[in-house]
C-alpha cells in the first residue's frame, strides 16, 4: 500500500472518531507524527484521537487559547508480519496441440514421476533457492516427451509445503508457499505439453495433505469454500485449484493414503505410507500387496519381487520405488537434515536416489513390463539416448 493510500486511510479513521478534528487539527497531527519521527506507513491502527484546548496567559496577562491534539496508535507489526494471501498459480496458455495420432499398438506406455518436493528457501543473498531438483525434473519431462505416453502418474509430494507442516520452521523457508504453487503450476503445464494426449493423474501425498490439515486446524470456517454459484468446483484453497489442474486436464486424486492409480489390473501406483530401512520397504509392500505396486514417499530407488504358488501356478509380484525428483543434498527439510544459525539448510546428502519409471502395459487383464530410469548428477540414459543438464 502506498503512502498516499495510507494517509487516506488514516484520515478516514480520524473522521470516524467522536470528535472530528478540523483541518488545522489534522495538520497538527501530521506535525506531531513528523516530530516524533513516526512513519505513517508503520501505523497499523488509530485507537484514539483527542482534540482539546488549554488556556495560558501571555506576558501582558492576556488569556491565550491553544488548540492541542493527541493520538493513540498501534504499530503495523503489533500482530506480527503481514502474510500474503495464497493465490492460484499463473494462468498459462498451452500451445496448440500438434501431436499426430499415435499408432495403435498392443502395448501402451505409462510414465511414473515420483516425489518432486517443490519448494524454496532463501539463501544468504536473499534469493529463493529450490528444494526440488530443476535439472532432474527437466530430464524427466524430456524423457516423458520422447516416450509420448498414454498415461502419466504423478506419485505425489510434488509440493513440499513446509510452512503448513507441524514441524518447526526456520525463517529461511517462510513466505515461500506462493512461489512453490507458481512453480508447480508451471511444471504441470510443461508435463501436459510433453504428453499432450496422455491421461495425467496426480496422487495426493502426505505433503499435499498438509494444506488440508492446515485449513482444518487453523481456518475451519474457510475449509471447503468454493467460488460463488460453483458447487462442483474445487475448494478455493486446494491443490487442484491453486495449481490450475483443470486448465491442463490433470486429474487430482485426494485422500492420502487411500487413492490409487491403476495402470492395468496387475499393477498400480500409490504414494505410499510405509518406510523401512535397509531397502526393506519393498519387502514390506510385497507382504501386504497381492498385485504389483509402484510407490513413492521414501525417495529411494528400490525393487523387489516375490513369487507365490497359486492354484493356477506361480504368480510373481513386484514392488518398486523409482526414487524422487527432489534435491538429495539436504535442501529438503527432513529429520536427518540440519540448518545453520540463520536457519538455512546445511549440505548433507540423504540416502535418496533420483529417477523415474516407464511401464509398458496391456490394458485390462494384460501383461506389463517395468523399466526404472536412474538420474545421477544431472544425467540419465534411456533407450540409448543420453539426457543431461
Amino acid at each position: 500500500m502506498g503512502e498516499v493510500a495510507k494517509k487516506s486511510d488514516l484520515k478516514s479513521n480520524l473522521k470516524q472518531m467522536q470528535k472530528v478534528p478540523s483541518r488545522a487539527s489534522l495538520g497538527k497531527l501530521a506535525e506531531l507524527l513528523e516530530r516524533q519521527d513516526i512513519d505513517i506507513n508503520e501505523i497499523g491502527d488509530v485507537r484514539k484521537v483527542s482534540v482539546y484546548q488549554s488556556l495560558t496567559k501571555d506576558a501582558d496577562g492576556e488569556a491565550q487559547v491553544h488548540d492541542l491534539v493527541g493520538i493513540q496508535i498501534s504499530p503495523s507489526w503489533e500482530t506480527g508480519p503481514e502474510w500474503p494471501v495464497v493465490q492460484p498459480g499463473p494462468s498459462i496458455t498451452l500451445p496448440k496441440n500438434t501431436a499426430t495420432k499415435k499408432k495403435s499398438t498392443k502395448f501402451k506406455k505409462c510414465v511414473v514421476l515420483p516425489d518432486m518436493q517443490i519448494g524454496y528457501f532463501r539463501n544468504r543473498d536473499g534469493e529463493l533457492e529450490p528444494t526440488h531438483d530443476e535439472g532432474a525434473i527437466d530430464i524427466a519431462i524430456s524423457i516423458c516427451k520422447d516416450v509420448n505416453p498414454d498415461k502419466v502418474a504423478l506419485i505425489g509430494d510434488n509440493l513440499d509445503l513446509p510452512e503448513l507442516g507441524k514441524y518447526r520452521l526456520s525463517p529461511a523457508f517462510q513466505q515461500t508457499t506462493q512461489r512453490s504453487i507458481d512453480r508447480a503450476t508451471e511444471i504441470c503445464a510443461a508435463i501436459r505439453v510433453a504428453a499432450p494426449k496422455a491421461e495425467i493423474k496426480w496422487l495426493a501425498g502426505n505433503h499435499e495433505e498438509r494444506l488440508t490439515n492446515f485449513m482444518m486446524d487453523n481456518a475451519m470456517a474457510a475449509f471447503g469454500i468454493r467460488q460463488g454459484n460453483k458447487p462442483s468446483s474445487w475448494p478455493v484453497l486446494s491443490v487442484p485449484n491453486l495449481c490450475r489442474l483443470d486448465d491442463f486436464d490433470i486429474e487430482y486424486l485426494s485422500g492420502y493414503p487411500a487413492s490409487t492409480i491403476w495402470i492395468n489390473e496387475h499393477i498400480k501406483v500409490i504414494h505410499g505410507d510405509l518406510v523401512r530401512s535397509g531397502g526393506s520397504t519393498a519387502m514390506a509392500y510385497l507382504k501386504r500387496e497381492k498385485i504389483s505396486v509402484l510407490y513413492g514417499h521414501i525417495h529411494r530407488r528400490e525393487w523387489a519381487e516375490m513369487t507365490r504358488e497359486d492354484f493356477d501356478g506361480p504368480k510373481t509380484v513386484t514392488a518398486a520405488s523409482p526414487g524422487c525428483l527432489a534435491r538429495i543434498d539436504g535442501a529438503v527439510p527432513s529429520t536427518k537434515g540440519g540448518t545453520d544459525l540463520d536457519g538455512r539448510p546445511l549440505t548433507r546428502y540423504e540416502n535418496w536416489q533420483q529417477g523415474l519409471a516407464v511401464v509398458d502395459y496391456e490394458e485390462g487383464d494384460g501383461k506389463f513390463n517395468l523399466e526404472m530410469i536412474t538420474i545421477r548428477d544431472g544425467w540419465a540414459l534411456y533407450r540409448d539416448k543420453e539426457y543431461k543438464v
